[in-house]
């Protein structure tokens, strides 16, 4: 390559960067998944309009595969331990039984409904299984929804990328028959146990390096984090476990280590996620040919449609249906089961190892995820409003660049005061939350106005609120117990507990 040639890659890439997150800003604003723009900057630089070619399947693959990895990496980094925790069971049992029953249906709808022959309806089920990291991050983490459902989203996409490849190269390999069952299952926990071990092994050894080694400087410490959930990913997938699963766990434990300059780690990897999703999303847009599109269209809205109203939904009331979970709550996470890049990276496999009728089914899965993000992204505020699960005035994380808070080991909460709230006519020194937290702003209006002791709360305000780790769950209790029965709260029985209380005397909430 020559210099000018690498003027040129140099000035096509940033351009893309920069358009990528522009599309990013506008999908926030629009409340739109950024996917669907970073897909559609792809489809317009490609060879159907602007012209690159780009048809590479298998530099496709390992560039996703890699991309996917990174994603994880920070998604396990982003997490917090505490909401995971008492859900590994359920996200469990939903990122493996789950996975095998929406195959399966997903496979015989195919066969039946759509003509598929079983090998490729078991490739299609197996790719758009599984629920999308990257969407489910990006998109879930704006909504006031109660921790546990959140929690438990997040775990499942998490956790369920890796079976999910493994079936995809299963049945990608499968040209001469399709392996026992008990084979399958038995290279499957393999590989998830063995790619666990290593993720939490390489975790458990960045969390003691950082504790324990003074770096020169302080950006070493958020790259060296990375750089530890991409050794976890690539020293699995040398041992032919699976690399996805040890990234996401290499993540988690790092994330939740008591670790030096944690708020500029987060920082970091959210960015290099970012570039991750731009540069994978981009490419995949690359990849497929918008003129072949049209011809797949109402298959993949059948397969699609069934998916989300069939498939989906079983496989989440099976599979939380021991662990007591209230019916509006499965509803939800059934819908929320958000598809993006993983099933189009997934979708290469096929092509990569010469399966017939596979470019097919990358035109199919690609025309899938882009319409049914668009219904569903923008509909799980609806949803979950519809459902009764969405929290009125539920307090939510603020993402910010706050070294300050970092040295002061505090986080930045904000709480909205609804009408009809409870937390409408007290006064800020009636709130008595716990020491240290304390509220320091009200936006009013559209004005701002920082809030002395004898400072009414109205309907509409926000509050921004800095609380210490320790107090944090005490003072969204108190707020909770406030915004359902007021100031005397307590007298009334109300504690704010996540789930509200049954008024034993009313009968009501």
């Amino acid at each position: 390559m020559t210099l000018q040639q690498l003027y040129v890659v140099l000035l096509t890439g940033g351009v893309v960067l920069l358009a990528g997150i522009a599309a990013a800003r506008t999908a926030s604003r629009l409340g739109l998944p950024s996917l669907l723009f970073f897909l559609a900057v792809g489809v317009v630089v490609g060879e159907d309009v602007l012209g690159l070619d780009f048809d590479d399947a298998q530099l496709a693959q390992a560039l996703g595969t890699a991309a996917l990895a990174l994603i994880l990496v920070e998604g396990g980094l982003t997490t917090d331990w505490a909401d995971v925790k008492r859900l590994l069971a359920p996200a469990g049992v939903l990122a493996s039984a789950g996975v095998a029953v929406s195959v399966g249906v997903t496979a015989t709808g195919a066969h039946f409904l759509l003509g598929l022959e079983w090998h490729l309806a078991l490739l299609l089920g197996a790719i758009i299984s599984s629920t999308d990291a990257a969407a489910t991050f990006a998109v879930l983490r704006t909504l006031p929804l109660p921790r546990k459902v959140t929690g438990l989203l997040e775990a499942e996409s998490g956790f369920n990328d890796a079976p999910t490849i493994i079936l995809v190269l299963v049945f990608s390999n499968a040209v001469t028959g399709m392996p026992s069952p008990a084979v399958i299952v038995g290279d499957i926990l393999f590989q998830l146990g063995a790619g666990a071990a290593v993720g939490l092994a390489v975790g458990r050894l960045g969390a003691y390096a950082l504790r324990h080694v003074a770096l020169p400087a302080t950006g070493l410490y958020p790259l060296t984090a990375v750089g530890f959930g991409i050794v976890a990913f690539a020293a699995a997938g040398a041992a032919d476990a699976s690399g996805i699963i040890a990234a996401y766990l290499s993540g988690l434990v790092l994330g939740n280590a008591k670790l030096p300059h944690r708020a500029a780690t987060r920082s970091f990897a959210e960015g290099a996620g970012w570039l991750a999703q731009i540069g994978l999303f981009v490419m995949l847009g690359l990849l497929v040919t918008p003129s072949e599109l049209p011809s797949v269209l109402l298959t993949a809205l059948g397969i699609g449609l069934f998916l989300l109203l069939v498939a989906r939904p079983v496989s989440v009331f099976l599979c939380l249906a021991p662990f007591r979970m209230p019916l509006r709550e499965q509803a939800f996470i059934s819908w929320a089961g958000l598809r993006g890049a993983v099933p189009i990276v997934l979708a290469t496999f096929p092509v990569v190892s010469g399966v017939e009728g596979a470019r097919d089914l990358l035109n199919i899965v690609f025309v899938l995820v882009v319409v049914f993000t668009l219904v569903q992204g923008p509909t799980l505020p609806v949803m979950a409003r519809l459902l009764g699960v969405a929290r009125s005035g539920a307090l939510r994380d603020v993402e910010v660049e706050s070294a300050p808070l970092d040295v002061l080991d505090a986080d930045l909460l904000t709480v909205s005061v609804p009408p009809g709230s409870g937390l409408q006519g007290v006064a800020v020194f009636e709130l008595r939350l716990p020491p240290p937290a304390v509220v320091t702003l009200v936006v009013r209006d559209g004005s701002s106005l920082v809030p002395r002791e004898d400072t009414v709360l109205r309907g509409g305000d926000e509050l921004l609120l800095i609380v210490s780790p320790a107090v944090r769950d005490a003072a969204e209790r108190r707020l909770r117990a406030i915004g359902r029965r007021g100031k005397l709260a307590r007298w009334y029985g109300e504690h704010g507990d996540a789930e509200p209380a049954v008024d034993a005397v009313a009968g009501r909430r």
